[in-house]
């Protein structure tokens, strides 16, 4: 039953990024040269959402409520608002803000989960390596139309 919370919480957090898509706005941005290609962000997504679920499903098992919960909760939160932040508001300084934030959270899953399972703490290596490329190409997004 854990299980299926943990995969539907994530299910919503990732709604977030097929409600608040790309669209006609972000087509028309300037974007550095090594952008992902489309076809790459719900591939990796998708892999990295399993891994997150996995991972939370693991640590809840074995700890509970504990501190790399919290910082499993507040990535979750923080991970499904920049969509919003970035496509819906369009608002890039606010989404790069969100993604330090959501990098600190994963970071911080990783340190305090590595105790009680050093399998969740290494499926949130991808995930903090993505959000590092992520915020590298907000930031570049932001810095090349930073008149937009």
């Amino acid at each position: 039953m854990a299980a299926l919370v943990f995969i539907g919480i994530v299910v919503v957090a990732a709604a977030s990024g097929a409600i608040f898509k790309p669209g006609e706005w972000y087509e028309g941005l300037r974007k550095p040269a090594w952008t992902p290609p489309k076809w790459a962000f719900p591939v990796v997504w998708t892999l990295l959402y399993a891994a997150i679920a996995y991972a939370g499903w693991q640590v809840w098992t074995l700890a509970g409520w504990s501190l790399p919960m919290a910082f499993w909760g507040l990535q979750i939160i923080v991970n499904a608002m920049w969509s919003w932040m970035f496509f819906g508001l369009r608002r890039m300084r606010l989404a790069l803000a969100d993604i330090i934030a959501l990098w600190a959270s994963i970071l911080g899953f990783i340190l305090t989960s590595w105790p009680i399972s050093e399998i969740a703490a290494l499926l949130f290596l991808p995930y903090l390596v993505w959000v590092t490329i992520a915020g590298l190409l907000n930031y570049s997004v932001l810095r090349l139309n930073s008149r937009a």
